[in-house]
C-alpha cells in the first residue's frame, strides 16, 4: 500500500470549469472568431497538445488573463478526500497561492501543501515535487500523484519515480497522443473512480 497520495488542485479538485469558459469566450472575441467555432478548434487541438488553452494562439495574440478568484470544488472532492484521509496522508502539490488550501476550506485533509508560490518553482518542474516528498519524508516509490495534466503532473512524477493517477477532466483530459515512458498508471474520468482503484 502507498504511503503519500498526492494530489494537483485545478480540474482535479477545483472545477475551473466557468473560469475557461469566461477565458475562451475573452480571447475569442480578440480573435474575431464565433466562440463555437473557437471552442470546436481548441477541442481538436486538445488531443494532441498538453494544454490546448494556454497554446500559442495565431497572429500573436495573447490569451486573456484567468479571472482572478478561487474555484469551486468538485461536488465529489470533500467527500472522497474524507474517506481517502482515512487510508493514505494527502499532500498537494499545485502551481497555486500557499493559502489556496485553506481558502477552500480543505486544510484538515492535507499533511503537506507545496504550491509553487512557496517553492519558488512551477510544474512541471521536478524541483517541486522532490520537495514535497522531502517535505512528506517519502521516497517516489511510496507516493502516488494524481492530476488532469500529463505535461504537468504524470510526466514529472513518474519521472521521478511515483506512480501517477491521471483525471481526465478539464481541456488536459482530452488529449489523445501521450508519450509512453510517462503513461499513466491509471486513467479515470471522476474523483469517486479513485476510490474503486485504491
Amino acid at each position: 500500500m502507498k504511503k503519500w497520495l498526492f494530489f494537483d488542485l485545478g480540474s482535479t479538485l477545483l472545477d475551473e470549469t466557468a473560469r475557461v469558459n469566461e477565458r475562451i469566450d475573452a480571447t475569442a472575441k480578440l480573435l474575431e472568431i464565433d466562440t463555437s467555432i473557437f471552442r470546436v478548434r481548441l477541442e481538436q487541438a486538445a488531443r494532441t497538445h498538453p494544454y490546448a488553452i494556454d497554446m500559442v494562439l495565431p497572429n500573436e495574440v495573447a490569451w486573456m488573463p484567468w479571472a482572478k478568484r478561487l474555484d469551486p470544488l468538485y461536488p465529489a472532492a470533500i467527500p472522497v478526500l474524507e474517506e481517502l484521509c482515512g487510508k493514505y496522508m494527502l499532500g498537494v502539490i499545485a502551481n497555486h497561492g500557499s493559502d489556496t488550501v485553506q481558502q477552500l476550506g480543505i486544510d484538515r485533509f492535507f499533511a503537506i501543501c507545496t504550491a509553487s508560490e512557496a517553492a519558488g518553482c512551477r510544474k512541471p518542474d521536478l524541483r517541486i515535487f522532490e520537495l514535497a516528498l522531502t517535505q512528506a519524508n517519502c521516497l517516489p516509490k511510496d507516493a502516488i500523484m494524481v492530476g488532469d495534466r500529463l505535461d504537468n503532473d504524470i510526466y514529472p512524477a513518474k519521472r521521478i519515480g511515483m506512480q501517477a493517477i491521471w483525471i481526465k477532466q478539464g481541456y488536459g483530459g482530452m488529449v489523445k497522443e501521450r508519450v509512453n515512458e510517462y503513461a499513466p498508471d491509471f486513467e479515470i474520468y471522476t474523483l469517486e473512480e479513485l476510490l474503486h482503484i485504491l
